[in-house]
């Protein structure tokens, strides 16, 4: 997956979807330069960021999944994304980091998921991204303990956020029944330690806007 993958038109990339059996259950968790919470998850990606634009890393953890008979499962996978304004709008920027115990056939599948090369779930990534700004093979460590989750890879990636807590203390706050593209459930986090440093990206998110999500997405 290259800045080459699609040609840009009217600021987005032109790509043949080509339909392919995958399938992935697990876990997204983000951080975003959010203050409070991400309205997009709300408006569907109509409202702008409450900063005007989104910068955010992502984290997948697949507890289960395959791509054409390939098993996913246990792998991770990190995302850089640029977005610099209503996230429905598109002109996406992003970075991919693929797990380093993946296979060539599993790495190759991954990028075409998150490409939205594969069809299915993640296919409104070929009209919402204009840029793959870089991918790469890296070890993407995922840790969920308890109300925490965080991702580290390298230098380039340290992150982590933490559930917020609702009138229960034992339940976190959640946004239930939506239409996010993630996932109808969406847990508010708050981020405690968060860094990017890659692609000219130095962003900072601490007490920024979190996310966590189970997903369960498939194609065609």
């Amino acid at each position: 997956m290259s800045s080459e993958t699609g040609q840009a038109k009217g600021g987005r990339r032109v790509m043949d979807i080509t339909p392919t059996d995958w399938k992935i259950k697990g876990e997204l968790f983000l951080n975003c330069s959010c203050d409070v919470f991400c309205p997009c998850v709300i408006s569907l990606g109509a409202h702008p960021p409450t900063e005007g634009f989104c910068h955010a890393w992502m984290a997948i953890a697949i507890d289960d999944g395959h791509f054409e008979g390939e098993s996913l499962s246990g792998l991770n996978v990190g995302l850089l994304v640029d977005i610099p304004g209503r996230m429905g709008e598109g002109n996406w920027k992003v970075a991919a980091y693929v797990d380093e115990n993946a296979s060539e056939s599993a790495y190759n599948g991954l990028l075409k998921i998150f490409s939205g090369e594969a069809g299915g779930t993640t296919n409104l990534f070929t009209m919402l991204v204009s840029e793959i700004i870089g991918a790469e093979r890296a070890p993407v460590e995922i840790v969920r303990d308890g109300k925490s989750r965080s991702i580290t890879i390298g230098r380039k990636i340290q992150g982590e956020i933490e559930m917020v807590e609702g009138a229960s203390p034992e339940e976190p706050l959640i946004i239930k029944n939506t239409k996010y593209w993630m996932g109808p459930d969406v847990v508010v986090a708050k981020g405690k330690k968060s860094r990017v440093r890659d692609y000219g990206r130095v962003w900072n998110f601490d007490g920024k806007s979190g996310e966590i999500c189970s997903i369960d997405w498939s194609g065609p």
